[in-house]
């Protein structure tokens, strides 16, 4: 065999084996795909897939099979995730890619967060109130006062039709009222805020036109009623104080409390070391005895007497034309 046809075989050997490579190559790249990954992106949804986070190019078919694989799920809003390389090549190859197939370039992490819109505290407190002005808690009802302003709420934008639903929360304090609002959306509950009042109430309050000396009697004539803004509602038996006496002595223009205040006493009818008659009356039968009182009584208190007869001392009720009736 000449020269020239040992350099011809050993050409056509090569460009075979070439060829064949090529070939191999080609078939390789057909069967991997490559990744690029984004280092972050923000999602409308909620759930996470390969094809959000990362550029995928190669085989069609293999391709379009990765881009569907789940990679998460962002279940509070606001809430940010992590994503990294490994991640992504285990959950390929739990869906039967293998990471001999995949090429990753581009981020070494992504972090993945979702479009949202937030609330603002104001809101909840301008619904509240709202609420309040057409449901308030009582008619004298003059100022309603927020305590504190709630913390903002973030809601995902892939949430549609939100509303917000205002319902009275309750409160143990007599001075507040307290709203809860709900965020629904698309009919579901999503989150909720409660809002505290502090309340002012319209009432009035009886001052003094003069001096009152201890014992006088309240009339329209030496005092006025007027309205003020208070903590707490007027009693709902509220009535002004005409006919009660003064406790002490009150200045002009002295605020009149309940407790300046009481209800005229009936003069003392028995004194100490009074003689009176102790009367026991039943149908068909009267029964008297003369005793002694041991204390100064009005009609209808109860004052101990003591029997002259027996000696003895009972628990008597002053009647009101000053006999006592024993009490059994």
């Amino acid at each position: 065999m000449s020269g020239k046809t040992v350099h011809l075989v050993l050409i056509t050997f090569l460009l075979y084996s070439l060829c064949t490579v090529s070939d191999a190559l080609c078939e390789n790249r057909r069967n991997t795909i490559q990744v690029y990954l984004l280092r972050e992106v923000t999602i409308k949804g909620d759930t996470i897939s390969l094809s959000q986070v990362g550029i995928i190019r190669g085989e069609e078919a293999l391709a379009a099979r990765a881009s569907e694989i789940a990679l998460g799920r962002i279940s509070v809003p606001g809430q940010k995730m992590i994503i990294d390389r490994p991640t992504v090549l285990s959950r390929l190859a739990s869906n039967g890619i293998p990471a001999s197939k995949v090429t990753l370039t581009g981020a070494e992490k992504i972090t993945v967060k979702q479009q949202q819109q937030i609330i603002k505290g104001g809101k909840f407190v301008e619904q509240a109130l709202l609420f309040l002005e057409k449901n308030p808690p009582a008619d004298s009802v003059c100022q309603l006062n927020p305590i504190r302003i709630p913390a903002d709420l973030v809601v995902p934008t892939a949430s549609k039709d939100i509303k917000l639903s205002p319902r009275p929360a309750g409160s143990s304090a007599a001075n507040q009222a307290r709203v809860r609002i709900a965020v629904l959306a698309d009919g579901k509950q999503i989150g909720f805020r409660e809002v505290t009042f502090r309340l002012k109430y319209n009432c009035r309050r009886v001052v003094t036109l003069a001096e009152l000396g201890a014992g006088t009697v309240i009339s329209p004539e030496n005092v006025r009623i007027e309205k003020t803004i208070e903590n707490y509602p007027d009693p709902a038996n509220w009535s002004p104080p005409y006919g009660l006496v003064t406790k002490r002595r009150l200045g002009v223009n002295t605020v009149i409390r309940p407790n300046m205040a009481g209800a005229v006493k009936p003069p003392v009818l028995l004194n100490r070391n009074q003689t009176v008659i102790i009367r026991i009356e039943r149908p068909g039968l009267l029964i008297t005895a003369i005793g002694k009182t041991m204390q100064k009584a009005r009609a209808g208190e109860y004052i101990k007497v003591r029997n002259m007869d027996s000696r003895r001392i009972i628990f008597a009720k002053v009647n009101e034309n000053g006999t006592v009736e024993p009490v059994f």
